[in-house]
């Protein structure tokens, strides 16, 4: 279940809801989506935060993206597929090419450079997700000593 913040911004907005079966051709009908990765298992406060601050983004930039959110069920699957660590996160794609992920909830600003940065970006392989205690290589930090 959504938190109420995020509930009533499905509803204001209208965003659809993708799952796992539905995410690849939703992807592929569209230029440029940003998949907002709510919270797993356990609520995040900062979730409200980016249900509010999303909206916002979206007429910032002028309709350069389109929104979907995560189905709650979803939510672990595509977070594999596109490897971050972070709760709430949004993760931008070009007719389903990953370009990028915004983790947790920045200032305006940041916001607004690293969209900018994302939406010019080149298509490139989600980064190695890296498990808490692993070093980058796959080795754990202990090992790589």
């Amino acid at each position: 279940m959504y938190a109420a913040l995020v509930q009533n911004m499905l509803k204001e907005h209208d965003y659809p809801v993708v799952n796992a079966d539905s995410v690849g051709p939703f992807l592929a009908e569209r230029d440029v989506v940003v998949l907002f990765f709510t919270e797993l298992m356990k609520p995040v406060p900062e979730t409200a935060d980016v249900a509010v601050i999303l909206p916002e983004l979206e007429r910032a930039f002028e309709g350069r993206f389109e929104v979907a959110v995560v189905a709650w069920e979803a939510q672990r699957d595509l977070q594999l597929k596109y490897r971050f660590m972070k709760y709430p996160s949004l993760v931008f794609l070009r007719r389903g090419e990953y370009l990028g992920v915004i983790s947790g909830v920045l200032d305006w600003s940041d916001y607004l450079a690293g969209i900018e940065r994302l939406l010019v970006a080149e298509p490139c392989e989600p980064p190695p997700m890296v498990l808490p205690g692993q070093a980058p290589s796959g080795k754990s930090e202990e090992s790589s000593a």
